[in-house]
């Protein structure tokens, strides 16, 4: 270990007295410096706000928002086995249906994940929030099938703002004490959303009545409402957000101190009670992770597209220089399998589980393979089509309601993605994926499958993770890009299902399982954050000290 001196500056900080910066292998570790009175690290003045009623009603939001993402994306999973009297949907087109919300979410999430870095986590969320309930409502009119892709591909394109960005807004709130607890009650609350999923489907799918509008052309069903209800929790967490302020941090690290020092005050005041006056901290600096490099007005481009790309990739770029280049590719790769997995096979459970049902209800008592059932069940639907061509008094054989089944397998395995957190492991979730299409007794298979799908619980924990990983001009970026990758994942999950589940729905299923199994032996390859971590005496914080004593 080498010591360097602080040479002396000749402008000498009204806040700090910078001392030794320290060398270790090859990283700049920096001294301790000396704080004026009145001045504190932002970690430190952050823990002064305490963790109160604040931070409850963050974490809620948060949670709401995350389960608005996934209301919005996998709620259609269970419109597309009513709506098929309404938009004639082929398997094919069942599928792209299926994927779309997901391709608009990767189309722009590289999108929003620069601009909640440089312009801020909540100037991003709440607009795109409600934009994306504008789209939803819209699409509940559509009358045929491109319509109604194109309303959920920009609907997806809106609500991929919130999706990532969420986590780095959470976390900035929180002292890294609490940080990753933050994070993952708002995944507890997504899980509760997720529970509630099926019985809203159930609440509003199976009602009787019908609204025609005429004028549009069309019959207003429930299955139409569904899709509204499933993007109001959005709506209200974009008008609620018009009252929480902007990231501390992020502020902080755009050099915005007297407004992050205004927000600190405010939650001072809301979690004690006592007044801002009394705030006993007057200075904040940034922390150890902020040494945001910020562009000069010569370095901008005058061709604003080409600044914006430029600006882009420098804001992508770090995340795969040498420092941090292995964590990048293991959590996208993880994340992109467990998507694959996790919603290209959730897309097909209501139909599967209805199939099942509608089987088990002809035939009780019989014993037969998930994967025969899923066979019997589309040759039926290819003999209907057929059927149609020649007689349209067939139109009274379409299902506008899902069996009740569909709906208590549905909530079993949203109660266990609430509870199951610290239970469930990528190679078990495998292991039941391989074992689903190989039990000849339909209903023990379809609780391999719904264990195979509790996979989706490692995206929340990989996502809480992936926030300590990187520091904060990175975090939102990091999300973004790492769920970008796994919305990939699901766009080619519920296609490559889609096409197998018909004819070769053992190797969908199979597949399912190695690959969970494969990225869950990745995920011990991920860094350990806290390993790492320069440990800091939290009397007095270091800020990071050029060689040059700049």
């Amino acid at each position: 270990m080498c010591e360097f001196k602080d040479k002396q500056d000749s402008v000498a900080s009204e806040k700090t007295k910078l001392t030794v910066a320290t060398v270790e292998g090859g990283n700049i570790i920096a001294g301790q410096p000396e704080l004026s009175k009145g001045t504190e690290y932002f970690e430190n003045a952050l823990e002064v706000t305490t963790f109160g009623k604040f931070n409850y009603l963050l974490i809620l939001i948060s949670g709401v928002i995350l389960a608005n993402v996934l209301l919005e994306t996998l709620g259609i999973s269970f419109v597309l086995p009513v709506s098929q009297c309404d938009l004639n949907l082929t398997v094919y087109q069942r599928g792209v249906m299926s994927a779309i919300g997901f391709a608009g979410i990767i189309s722009s999430s590289h999108l929003w994940g620069f601009l909640a870095d440089t312009t801020g986590r909540r100037s991003i969320i709440r607009p795109t929030l409600l934009m994306g309930f504008v789209f939803t409502v819209v699409s509940s009119f559509s009358t045929n099938f491109w319509s109604l892709v194109i309303l959920r591909f920009l609907n997806g394109f809106c609500i991929s703002g919130g999706s990532a960005t969420i986590y780095a807004y959470l976390g900035e709130f929180h002292t890294e004490k609490n940080r990753s607890r933050a994070i993952m009650g708002s995944a507890f609350i997504f899980g509760v959303g997720a529970m509630i999923m099926p019985g809203i489907a159930w609440l509003v799918i199976n009602q009787e009545w019908r609204l025609p509008l005429t004028f549009l052309g069309l019959t207003y069903k429930p299955w139409r409402l569904f899709m509204v209800v499933c993007g109001i929790p959005g709506f209200l967490c974009g008008l609620s957000l018009f009252r929480i302020p902007e990231s501390p941090k992020f502020l902080l690290s755009q050099g915005q101190e007297e407004e992050c020092l205004q927000v600190l005050k405010d939650i001072y005041r809301f979690n004690t009670g006592k007044l801002k006056e009394t705030f006993p901290i007057a200075h904040v600096i940034e922390d150890l992770d902020n040494n945001t490099r910020r562009h000069s007005s010569d370095e901008r481009d005058k061709n604003p597209i080409t600044a914006l790309l430029k600006s882009m990739w420098s804001q992508t770029q770090p995340l795969f220089n040498r420092e941090y280049v292995m964590t990048t590719v293991l959590i996208c790769t993880i994340q992109f399998w467990t998507f694959v997995t996790s919603n290209g096979m959730y897309m097909w459970f209501p139909d599967i589980l209805n199939s099942v049902a509608e089987f088990m209800n002809a035939n009780p008592n019989s014993s037969a393979y998930i994967c025969n059932v899923v066979y019997e069940k589309h040759e039926s639907i290819l003999q209907f089509e057929l059927a149609r061509n020649v007689s349209d008094t067939l139109m009274e054989q379409c299902n506008e309601k899902l069996d009740i089944s569909t709906y208590q397998k549905s909530l079993i395995l949203e109660f266990l993605y609430a509870v199951g957190f610290a239970f469930i492991c990528l190679a078990v979730c495998g292991a039941c994926g391989i074992a689903a299409p190989l039990i000849n007794q339909p209903n023990i298979a379809l609780y391999m499958y719904l264990i195979l799908l509790l996979c989706g619980l490692g995206i929340n924990v990989l996502s809480a993770a992936t926030v300590d990983l990187y520091p904060t001009r990175l975090r939102a970026m990091a999300v973004c890009i790492s769920l970008m990758m796994g919305r990939l994942g699901s766009v080619v999950g519920a296609n490559i299902v889609g096409a197998l589940i018909t004819n070769h729905c053992e190797t969908a299923f199979i597949s399912s399982g190695v690959s969970l199994i494969l990225a869950g032996l990745l995920g011990f390859f991920i860094p350990n954050p806290a390993k790492d971590r320069i440990p800091i005496d939290t009397r007095r914080r270091s800020s990071l000290v050029s060689m040059t004593g700049n």
